[in-house]
Protein backbone atom coordinates (compact mmCIF):
# COMPACT_ATOMS: atom_id res chain seq x y z
CA UNK A 1 0.00 0.00 0.00
CA UNK A 2 1.22 3.29 -0.39
CA UNK A 3 -0.39 4.74 2.08
CA UNK A 4 -1.22 3.13 5.29
CA UNK A 5 -5.09 2.43 6.37
CA UNK A 6 -7.34 0.72 8.61
CA UNK A 7 -8.98 -2.05 6.43
CA UNK A 8 -12.44 -3.58 7.15
CA UNK A 9 -11.42 -5.71 9.93
CA UNK A 10 -12.56 -8.62 7.65
CA UNK A 11 -9.74 -8.18 5.21
CA UNK A 12 -7.16 -8.57 8.24
CA UNK A 13 -6.50 -12.28 8.87
CA UNK A 14 -4.15 -13.84 11.17
CA UNK A 15 -2.72 -16.80 9.29
CA UNK A 16 0.10 -17.80 11.46
CA UNK A 17 -1.93 -21.22 12.38
CA UNK A 18 -3.12 -22.57 8.69
CA UNK A 19 0.10 -21.54 7.23
CA UNK A 20 2.35 -23.36 9.71
CA UNK A 21 0.72 -26.35 9.26
CA UNK A 22 0.76 -26.48 5.93
CA UNK A 23 4.17 -25.56 5.96
CA UNK A 24 4.72 -28.24 8.26
CA UNK A 25 3.19 -31.05 6.25
CA UNK A 26 5.69 -29.33 3.24
CA UNK A 27 8.32 -30.30 5.71
CA UNK A 28 7.35 -33.12 6.59
CA UNK A 29 6.20 -35.04 2.83
CA UNK A 30 8.29 -33.29 0.59
CA UNK A 31 5.77 -31.17 -1.44
CA UNK A 32 6.50 -31.36 -5.20
CA UNK A 33 4.16 -28.07 -5.68
CA UNK A 34 2.10 -27.22 -8.86
CA UNK A 35 3.46 -27.38 -12.58
CA UNK A 36 0.56 -25.36 -14.20
CA UNK A 37 1.68 -21.84 -14.86
CA UNK A 38 5.54 -23.42 -15.67
CA UNK A 39 4.60 -25.61 -18.05
CA UNK A 40 2.10 -23.22 -19.45
CA UNK A 41 5.51 -20.98 -19.96
CA UNK A 42 7.00 -23.65 -21.50
CA UNK A 43 9.50 -24.50 -18.76
CA UNK A 44 9.56 -28.08 -18.14
CA UNK A 45 9.65 -29.01 -14.69
CA UNK A 46 9.93 -32.64 -12.87
CA UNK A 47 7.40 -32.40 -9.97
CA UNK A 48 5.49 -35.78 -8.14
CA UNK A 49 4.96 -38.15 -10.41
CA UNK A 50 1.64 -38.45 -12.05
CA UNK A 51 -1.07 -40.61 -10.63
CA UNK A 52 -1.84 -42.81 -12.03
CA UNK A 53 -4.79 -43.16 -14.33
CA UNK A 54 -8.13 -44.19 -13.61
CA UNK A 55 -10.06 -47.00 -15.94
CA UNK A 56 -11.42 -45.27 -19.25
CA UNK A 57 -14.88 -45.83 -17.66
CA UNK A 58 -14.35 -45.25 -14.28
CA UNK A 59 -16.41 -41.96 -14.29
CA UNK A 60 -19.21 -43.13 -15.98
CA UNK A 61 -18.89 -45.96 -13.40
CA UNK A 62 -18.72 -43.65 -10.19
CA UNK A 63 -21.52 -40.86 -11.06
CA UNK A 64 -23.80 -42.99 -12.77
CA UNK A 65 -26.90 -43.10 -10.34
CA UNK A 66 -25.56 -40.42 -8.02
CA UNK A 67 -28.49 -37.88 -7.03
CA UNK A 68 -28.53 -35.02 -4.59
CA UNK A 69 -28.96 -35.43 -0.91
CA UNK A 70 -29.30 -31.99 -0.46
CA UNK A 71 -26.15 -31.01 2.03
CA UNK A 72 -22.31 -31.28 1.97
CA UNK A 73 -19.29 -32.08 4.60
CA UNK A 74 -16.43 -29.63 3.65
CA UNK A 75 -13.09 -30.07 5.48
CA UNK A 76 -10.47 -27.41 4.77
CA UNK A 77 -7.89 -25.60 6.65
CA UNK A 78 -8.34 -22.93 9.57
CA UNK A 79 -8.72 -19.69 8.15
CA UNK A 80 -9.42 -20.16 4.76
CA UNK A 81 -12.59 -18.58 4.67
CA UNK A 82 -14.26 -15.72 5.45
CA UNK A 83 -15.81 -16.86 9.15
CA UNK A 84 -19.09 -15.53 8.14
CA UNK A 85 -18.77 -17.85 4.77
CA UNK A 86 -20.50 -15.53 2.84
CA UNK A 87 -20.38 -17.74 -0.33
CA UNK A 88 -21.57 -20.79 1.61
CA UNK A 89 -24.58 -19.19 2.53
CA UNK A 90 -25.21 -17.45 -1.09
CA UNK A 91 -24.56 -21.53 -2.35
CA UNK A 92 -27.39 -22.55 -0.05
CA UNK A 93 -29.66 -19.91 -1.19
CA UNK A 94 -29.11 -20.79 -4.24
CA UNK A 95 -29.15 -24.50 -4.59
CA UNK A 96 -31.28 -24.89 -1.33
CA UNK A 97 -27.95 -27.54 -0.48
CA UNK A 98 -27.02 -27.23 3.07
CA UNK A 99 -23.29 -27.23 3.61
CA UNK A 100 -21.76 -28.16 6.90
CA UNK A 101 -18.45 -26.15 7.08
CA UNK A 102 -15.63 -27.54 9.45
CA UNK A 103 -11.68 -26.41 10.07
CA UNK A 104 -10.20 -29.72 10.84
CA UNK A 105 -7.21 -29.85 8.13
CA UNK A 106 -3.76 -28.94 9.92
CA UNK A 107 -1.49 -31.15 8.29
CA UNK A 108 -1.18 -33.37 5.75
CA UNK A 109 0.25 -36.53 7.33
CA UNK A 110 -1.69 -36.24 10.82
CA UNK A 111 -4.97 -35.88 7.89
CA UNK A 112 -4.22 -39.22 5.67
CA UNK A 113 -3.62 -41.23 8.84
CA UNK A 114 -6.83 -40.44 9.98
CA UNK A 115 -8.99 -41.04 7.25
CA UNK A 116 -6.85 -44.11 5.77
CA UNK A 117 -8.75 -46.95 7.81
CA UNK A 118 -12.08 -45.69 6.86
CA UNK A 119 -11.71 -45.21 3.55
CA UNK A 120 -9.62 -48.33 2.97
CA UNK A 121 -12.50 -50.09 4.46
CA UNK A 122 -15.07 -48.47 2.24
CA UNK A 123 -16.37 -46.15 4.96
CA UNK A 124 -17.54 -42.74 4.91
CA UNK A 125 -14.76 -40.24 6.72
CA UNK A 126 -17.60 -38.11 7.60
CA UNK A 127 -17.27 -35.54 4.67
CA UNK A 128 -17.66 -34.95 1.23
CA UNK A 129 -15.60 -32.46 0.18
CA UNK A 130 -11.51 -31.46 1.54
CA UNK A 131 -9.42 -29.50 0.66
CA UNK A 132 -5.79 -31.33 0.35
CA UNK A 133 -1.97 -29.96 -0.28
CA UNK A 134 -0.70 -31.78 -3.64
CA UNK A 135 2.60 -34.15 -2.76
CA UNK A 136 3.21 -37.47 -1.04
CA UNK A 137 -0.05 -37.43 0.86
CA UNK A 138 -1.53 -36.70 -2.66
CA UNK A 139 0.30 -39.48 -4.46
CA UNK A 140 -1.07 -42.06 -1.44
CA UNK A 141 -4.66 -40.78 -1.87
CA UNK A 142 -4.33 -41.30 -5.72
CA UNK A 143 -2.59 -44.78 -5.42
CA UNK A 144 -5.17 -45.86 -3.07
CA UNK A 145 -7.99 -45.43 -4.97
CA UNK A 146 -9.44 -42.74 -2.64
CA UNK A 147 -10.49 -40.24 -4.63
CA UNK A 148 -13.36 -40.21 -6.59
CA UNK A 149 -12.42 -39.37 -10.38
CA UNK A 150 -14.26 -35.44 -11.55
CA UNK A 151 -17.05 -35.66 -14.12
CA UNK A 152 -16.05 -32.47 -16.07
CA UNK A 153 -18.92 -32.06 -17.55
CA UNK A 154 -20.41 -31.41 -14.11
CA UNK A 155 -18.26 -28.60 -13.40
CA UNK A 156 -19.02 -26.05 -16.15
CA UNK A 157 -17.68 -22.78 -14.69
CA UNK A 158 -14.39 -24.41 -14.02
CA UNK A 159 -14.17 -25.60 -17.57
CA UNK A 160 -15.13 -21.73 -18.80
CA UNK A 161 -13.45 -19.51 -15.82
CA UNK A 162 -10.02 -21.58 -14.50
CA UNK A 163 -6.91 -20.65 -16.23
CA UNK A 164 -6.24 -23.43 -18.60
CA UNK A 165 -3.02 -23.89 -17.43
CA UNK A 166 -4.55 -25.93 -14.57
CA UNK A 167 -5.15 -28.69 -16.41
CA UNK A 168 -1.50 -29.44 -17.15
CA UNK A 169 -0.55 -29.61 -13.49
CA UNK A 170 2.21 -32.33 -12.76
CA UNK A 171 0.66 -33.96 -9.89
CA UNK A 172 -2.72 -34.38 -11.50
CA UNK A 173 -2.60 -33.94 -15.59
CA UNK A 174 -5.88 -33.08 -16.67
CA UNK A 175 -7.10 -32.31 -13.44
CA UNK A 176 -8.98 -35.94 -13.43
CA UNK A 177 -9.01 -35.93 -9.25
CA UNK A 178 -8.97 -32.36 -8.37
CA UNK A 179 -9.43 -29.03 -8.85
CA UNK A 180 -7.16 -25.79 -7.33
CA UNK A 181 -8.49 -24.12 -3.97
CA UNK A 182 -6.30 -21.63 -4.20
CA UNK A 183 -1.82 -21.65 -4.25
CA UNK A 184 1.08 -19.69 -2.81
CA UNK A 185 4.52 -18.86 -3.84
CA UNK A 186 8.02 -18.42 -1.79
CA UNK A 187 10.23 -15.31 -2.59
CA UNK A 188 11.65 -12.59 -1.22
CA UNK A 189 10.26 -9.85 1.08
CA UNK A 190 12.31 -6.70 1.96
CA UNK A 191 12.00 -3.29 3.92
CA UNK A 192 12.26 -0.29 1.12
CA UNK A 193 12.80 1.97 3.96
CA UNK A 194 15.63 -0.14 5.20
CA UNK A 195 16.95 -0.71 1.48
CA UNK A 196 16.80 1.60 -1.46
CA UNK A 197 18.31 -0.66 -4.12
CA UNK A 198 15.74 -3.08 -5.70
CA UNK A 199 16.04 -6.43 -4.87
CA UNK A 200 16.10 -8.85 -7.57
CA UNK A 201 18.08 -12.07 -7.08
CA UNK A 202 18.98 -14.42 -4.41
CA UNK A 203 22.39 -13.18 -4.43
CA UNK A 204 20.89 -10.45 -1.97
CA UNK A 205 20.70 -12.63 0.79
CA UNK A 206 24.12 -13.03 0.94
CA UNK A 207 25.10 -9.61 0.46
CA UNK A 208 27.62 -8.61 3.56
CA UNK A 209 25.81 -5.36 3.38
CA UNK A 210 22.58 -6.50 5.28
CA UNK A 211 24.90 -8.95 7.69
CA UNK A 212 22.64 -9.24 10.70
CA UNK A 213 19.56 -7.98 8.93
CA UNK A 214 18.87 -11.32 6.77
CA UNK A 215 16.04 -13.87 7.82
CA UNK A 216 16.08 -17.05 5.93
CA UNK A 217 13.72 -20.40 6.94
CA UNK A 218 13.88 -22.85 9.74
CA UNK A 219 11.98 -25.38 7.27
CA UNK A 220 14.74 -27.00 6.02
CA UNK A 221 13.25 -27.87 2.65
CA UNK A 222 12.45 -23.91 2.18
CA UNK A 223 15.80 -23.56 3.07
CA UNK A 224 17.52 -26.29 1.00
CA UNK A 225 15.43 -24.37 -2.30
CA UNK A 226 16.92 -21.34 -2.05
CA UNK A 227 20.46 -22.80 -1.44
CA UNK A 228 19.84 -24.50 -4.54
CA UNK A 229 18.36 -22.81 -6.69
CA UNK A 230 21.07 -19.59 -6.02
CA UNK A 231 23.75 -21.98 -7.11
CA UNK A 232 21.51 -22.75 -10.39
CA UNK A 233 20.21 -25.89 -9.18
CA UNK A 234 16.77 -27.09 -9.62
CA UNK A 235 15.33 -28.55 -6.55
CA UNK A 236 13.23 -30.71 -8.58
CA UNK A 237 15.92 -32.48 -9.88
CA UNK A 238 18.01 -31.79 -7.53
CA UNK A 239 20.65 -35.36 -6.30
CA UNK A 240 22.31 -35.17 -2.71
CA UNK A 241 25.21 -33.97 -3.93
CA UNK A 242 23.68 -30.95 -4.86
CA UNK A 243 22.07 -30.68 -1.68
CA UNK A 244 25.69 -31.05 -0.19
CA UNK A 245 26.27 -27.86 -2.22
CA UNK A 246 23.78 -25.92 -1.48
CA UNK A 247 24.19 -26.56 2.57
CA UNK A 248 27.62 -25.32 1.88
CA UNK A 249 26.53 -22.49 0.07
CA UNK A 250 24.23 -21.57 3.24
CA UNK A 251 26.90 -22.31 5.96
CA UNK A 252 29.14 -19.24 4.21
CA UNK A 253 26.03 -17.19 4.65
CA UNK A 254 25.58 -18.11 8.35
CA UNK A 255 29.52 -17.98 8.69
CA UNK A 256 29.66 -14.90 7.81
CA UNK A 257 27.05 -13.56 9.98
CA UNK A 258 24.37 -12.32 7.60
CA UNK A 259 21.56 -14.35 8.67
CA UNK A 260 20.03 -12.82 11.80
CA UNK A 261 18.16 -16.09 12.46
CA UNK A 262 15.88 -18.91 10.88
CA UNK A 263 12.71 -18.20 11.43
CA UNK A 264 9.14 -19.80 11.95
CA UNK A 265 6.15 -17.74 10.54
CA UNK A 266 7.91 -15.28 13.28
CA UNK A 267 9.76 -13.80 9.98
CA UNK A 268 6.50 -11.24 9.41
CA UNK A 269 7.47 -10.01 13.02
CA UNK A 270 10.99 -9.12 12.68
CA UNK A 271 10.53 -7.94 9.48
CA UNK A 272 7.54 -5.60 10.90
CA UNK A 273 10.07 -4.58 13.62
CA UNK A 274 12.96 -3.83 11.73
CA UNK A 275 15.03 -6.69 13.41
CA UNK A 276 15.75 -8.29 9.42
CA UNK A 277 15.22 -5.88 6.40
CA UNK A 278 15.32 -8.73 3.99
CA UNK A 279 14.15 -12.28 4.38
CA UNK A 280 12.49 -15.37 3.07
CA UNK A 281 8.76 -14.68 2.38
CA UNK A 282 5.37 -16.31 1.80
CA UNK A 283 3.41 -14.12 -0.55
CA UNK A 284 -0.18 -14.19 1.44
CA UNK A 285 1.83 -13.35 4.37
CA UNK A 286 3.09 -10.28 2.90
CA UNK A 287 0.00 -8.97 0.93
CA UNK A 288 -1.71 -9.46 4.71
CA UNK A 289 0.96 -7.51 5.84
CA UNK A 290 1.13 -4.64 3.88
CA UNK A 291 -2.81 -5.02 4.40
CA UNK A 292 -3.14 -4.76 8.10
CA UNK A 293 -0.36 -2.50 9.07
CA UNK A 294 -0.01 -0.15 6.45
CA UNK A 295 3.28 -1.03 5.54
CA UNK A 296 4.86 -1.02 2.27
CA UNK A 297 6.98 -3.79 2.06
CA UNK A 298 8.09 -5.08 -1.19
CA UNK A 299 7.63 -9.19 -2.43
CA UNK A 300 9.63 -10.49 -5.31
CA UNK A 301 10.54 -13.41 -7.23
CA UNK A 302 14.22 -13.79 -7.68
CA UNK A 303 15.72 -14.12 -11.11
CA UNK A 304 16.98 -17.44 -10.03
CA UNK A 305 13.61 -18.40 -9.06
CA UNK A 306 11.37 -19.20 -6.05
CA UNK A 307 8.80 -21.55 -5.44
CA UNK A 308 5.18 -22.59 -5.90
CA UNK A 309 2.76 -24.64 -4.06
CA UNK A 310 -1.08 -25.26 -4.47
CA UNK A 311 -4.05 -26.63 -2.23
CA UNK A 312 -6.46 -28.57 -3.64
CA UNK A 313 -10.51 -30.03 -3.77
CA UNK A 314 -11.10 -33.50 -3.68
CA UNK A 315 -13.83 -35.81 -3.08
CA UNK A 316 -12.73 -39.00 -1.18
CA UNK A 317 -14.21 -41.97 -2.94
CA UNK A 318 -16.88 -43.00 -0.24
CA UNK A 319 -18.23 -39.30 0.10
CA UNK A 320 -22.10 -39.99 0.95
CA UNK A 321 -22.92 -36.60 -1.19
CA UNK A 322 -20.70 -36.48 -3.89
CA UNK A 323 -23.16 -34.97 -6.57
CA UNK A 324 -23.76 -31.57 -3.96
CA UNK A 325 -19.64 -31.83 -3.26
CA UNK A 326 -19.15 -31.07 -6.98
CA UNK A 327 -21.81 -28.87 -7.69
CA UNK A 328 -20.30 -26.72 -4.70
CA UNK A 329 -16.97 -27.07 -6.53
CA UNK A 330 -17.76 -25.92 -9.47
CA UNK A 331 -19.93 -22.52 -7.38
CA UNK A 332 -16.08 -21.60 -6.63
CA UNK A 333 -15.23 -20.86 -10.15
CA UNK A 334 -18.13 -18.09 -10.88
CA UNK A 335 -16.42 -15.56 -11.02
CA UNK A 336 -18.14 -13.53 -8.71
CA UNK A 337 -17.44 -16.43 -5.85
CA UNK A 338 -14.14 -16.76 -6.95
CA UNK A 339 -13.46 -12.84 -6.39
CA UNK A 340 -14.69 -12.67 -3.28
CA UNK A 341 -13.08 -15.60 -1.80
CA UNK A 342 -9.47 -13.93 -3.26
CA UNK A 343 -10.87 -10.46 -1.25
CA UNK A 344 -10.27 -12.09 1.61
CA UNK A 345 -7.74 -15.42 1.83
CA UNK A 346 -5.57 -12.94 -0.61
CA UNK A 347 -3.48 -16.14 -2.24
CA UNK A 348 -3.29 -16.55 -5.69
CA UNK A 349 -6.76 -17.13 -7.00
CA UNK A 350 -7.10 -19.45 -9.94
CA UNK A 351 -9.86 -17.85 -11.73
CA UNK A 352 -8.67 -14.73 -14.37
CA UNK A 353 -11.30 -13.06 -14.44
CA UNK A 354 -11.98 -12.77 -10.86
CA UNK A 355 -9.36 -9.55 -11.34
CA UNK A 356 -12.15 -7.58 -12.99
CA UNK A 357 -14.49 -8.84 -10.81
CA UNK A 358 -12.36 -7.16 -7.67
CA UNK A 359 -12.24 -3.96 -9.84
CA UNK A 360 -15.60 -3.52 -10.04
CA UNK A 361 -16.32 -4.69 -6.57
CA UNK A 362 -13.84 -1.77 -5.78
CA UNK A 363 -15.45 0.54 -7.69
CA UNK A 364 -18.78 0.22 -5.60
CA UNK A 365 -17.01 0.70 -2.53
CA UNK A 366 -15.70 3.73 -0.53
CA UNK A 367 -13.26 5.13 2.07
CA UNK A 368 -10.86 2.25 3.54
CA UNK A 369 -13.08 -0.76 2.03
CA UNK A 370 -12.17 0.54 -1.41
CA UNK A 371 -8.39 0.96 -1.19
CA UNK A 372 -8.53 -2.87 0.36
CA UNK A 373 -10.24 -4.37 -2.48
CA UNK A 374 -7.96 -1.76 -5.36
CA UNK A 375 -5.17 -3.56 -3.59
CA UNK A 376 -6.43 -7.11 -3.97
CA UNK A 377 -6.79 -6.34 -7.73
CA UNK A 378 -3.66 -4.67 -8.39
CA UNK A 379 -1.85 -7.40 -6.14
CA UNK A 380 0.72 -9.38 -8.28
CA UNK A 381 1.02 -11.85 -5.28
CA UNK A 382 -2.84 -12.52 -6.16
CA UNK A 383 -2.63 -12.52 -9.94
CA UNK A 384 0.84 -13.04 -10.65
CA UNK A 385 2.34 -12.36 -14.35
CA UNK A 386 3.30 -15.24 -16.40
CA UNK A 387 6.69 -13.63 -16.47
CA UNK A 388 6.56 -14.34 -12.67
CA UNK A 389 5.48 -18.12 -12.70
CA UNK A 390 8.06 -18.95 -15.76
CA UNK A 391 10.19 -18.47 -12.81
CA UNK A 392 8.98 -20.46 -10.28
CA UNK A 393 10.02 -23.81 -8.68
CA UNK A 394 8.82 -27.57 -7.50
CA UNK A 395 9.69 -29.22 -4.29
CA UNK A 396 11.99 -31.99 -4.30
CA UNK A 397 9.80 -34.75 -4.10
CA UNK A 398 11.38 -37.97 -2.16
CA UNK A 399 10.95 -41.23 -2.94
CA UNK A 400 12.01 -43.24 0.39
CA UNK A 401 12.09 -42.10 4.00
CA UNK A 402 15.43 -42.57 3.76
CA UNK A 403 16.38 -40.30 1.10
CA UNK A 404 13.61 -37.76 2.82
CA UNK A 405 16.29 -38.02 6.23
CA UNK A 406 19.50 -37.62 4.23
CA UNK A 407 17.87 -34.27 3.09
CA UNK A 408 17.03 -33.75 6.78
CA UNK A 409 20.56 -34.25 7.59
CA UNK A 410 22.22 -31.96 5.69
CA UNK A 411 20.41 -29.42 5.86
CA UNK A 412 19.05 -29.28 9.67
CA UNK A 413 22.33 -28.61 10.94
CA UNK A 414 22.55 -25.56 9.83
CA UNK A 415 19.24 -24.34 11.39
CA UNK A 416 19.81 -26.01 14.53
CA UNK A 417 23.85 -25.12 15.17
Amino acid sequence: MSQPFSPDPSLIRGMTQRRLGRRDALRLSGLSAFAMALSACGVKGTGTSAPSAPAADAVAKYWAGKTSNGKVDFANWPLYMDPKQPELKKFTAATGVQVKYQEVIQEMGPWFAKVQPQLAAGQSIGYDLMVITNGVQFKQFVDSGFLAPLDHSKLPNYVANADKSYAQEAFDPGNVYTIPWTSGMTGIAYDPSKITRPITKLADLWDPAFKGKVGMYSDTQELGNFGMMALGIDPAKSTPDDWKKAAAKLKEQKSAGIVRNYYDQSYVDALGKGEVWITQAWSGDIFQKNVSDGTNFKFVIPDEGGTIWTDNFAIPITAQNPLDAIKLMDFFYEVENAATLAEYINYVCPVPAAQEQIKKDAAKASGDDKAALEAVAASPLVFPAQSDYAKLHYFRDFATVAEQQEYQSIFEPIVLA
